[in-house]
């Protein structure tokens, strides 16, 4: 029987061997560091990957990025979804320039806006070798099926219970490599969908897989439902400018930008858009029911171009159309702007 030592020495080799090489695992800064693991935070790695290239070579440091405006890490972000991140990560350069150096305590960077558990761990770890085991849904999968747990990981019993034992199983050490081998471990070999266990350095002695289970662990208690949200788009052209308007906080996608935007309960038709916008124009309608899928949303868009003699009485703010990538925009929105010069 493999106890726990030999598990995480287990995980240890076979990360010398499989491990993935990137770019923020050749350095210890904790800056870099950072920013990578906030971009993965929602994002899977192929996509992550050049946005962080991109955004280490616009903002090399702490100090140039709280030097930037928000618009500007937003417009850099887009297409990466989950803005807060960019919103929190812009907040909290800024709290960092005020301290006048990178935290290097698991508590200090905690304080940081935006960075949570997760997040602190895996900086404390690889930046400053501070024993904090990271937990992450690979973490919570690798463990559940490997010690058969079958407490939800949803549930604040859970939560505890796989911290305490993330903790238990870290090789105080050499806590970088064993946070960063069993991440890898869960994102390429202990996956979600159709593991391939036979090929597994830990089947011998992984209880789910000697029961059966691996398809049912980890457990969630808690299934979100999905709301429908109804989005008309009406993209309004007047004498090369153009209608942006930018989102509200306390919703999707707060801070960006978008075209003249109607939410409604259900698609509205062409003669309702119409009286919406309140003067004459050409309307063309563009795409309808355009699908976007959020985590707990999915948004149904209908796109309209609008081309009136004089600007409609609206809200938002009149920009020339060939500065309209000035603005950042969410990826429902570039979607719109393909259509429109189609």
């Amino acid at each position: 029987m493999m106890n726990h030592t030999d598990f995480s020495l287990r995980l240890l080799e076979w990360y010398g061997n499989n491990g993935r090489q990137l770019p923020w695992r050749q350095t210890t800064d904790p800056y870099r560091i950072w920013i990578s693991e906030v971009i993965l935070q929602q994002t899977r790695v192929a996509q992550g990957y050049d946005y962080f290239l991109r955004f280490i070579q616009r903002f090399p440091d702490v100090m140039s990025l709280a030097a930037a405006s928000e618009d500007e890490v937003l417009r850099l972000w887009q297409g990466l979804g989950y803005y807060s991140r960019a919103r929190n990560l812009h907040a909290a350069a800024l709290q960092i320039r005020q301290l006048g150096h990178f935290p290097d305590t698991y508590e200090d960077i905690r304080r940081l806006k935006g960075v949570g558990d997760y997040t602190a761990a895996a900086i404390a770890s690889l930046a400053f070798g501070l024993p904090h085991a990271v937990v992450d849904g690979n973490v919570f999968r690798v463990l559940a099926r490997y010690f058969g747990i079958d407490t939800p990981i949803d549930s604040s019993a859970g939560r505890r219970l796989f911290a305490a034992l993330a903790q238990e199983m870290l090789v105080s050490e050499r806590p970088a490599d064993y946070n960063q081998a069993i991440m890898d471990f869960g994102a390429l070999q202990c996956v979600p969908k159709s593991p391939q266990c036979e090929a597994c350095p830990l089947s011998e002695t992984c209880q789910a897989f000697a029961e059966g289970r691996v398809g049912q662990l980890p457990v969630k208690q808690h299934v979100a439902r999905v709301r429908e949200r109804f989005f008309t788009y009406v993209y309004v052209r007047c004498k090369g400018e153009i209608l942006l308007q930018r989102r509200p906080a306390g919703d999707i996608w707060q801070g960006l930008h978008q075209p003249a935007m109607l939410e409604s309960e259900c698609p509205l038709s062409a003669s309702e858009v119409r009286e919406w916008l309140g003067c004459k124009g050409r309307l063309t309608l563009l795409r309808s029911d355009v699908r976007h899928q959020l985590t707990h949303q999915l948004l149904h868009a209908d796109f309209y171009l609008f081309e009136p003699p004089m600007r409609p009485s609206l809200p938002g703010q009149w920009i020339k159309e060939s500065e309209r990538d000035h603005y950042a925009v969410p990826r429902l929105v570039e979607q719109l702007y393909e259509s429109v010069s189609e």
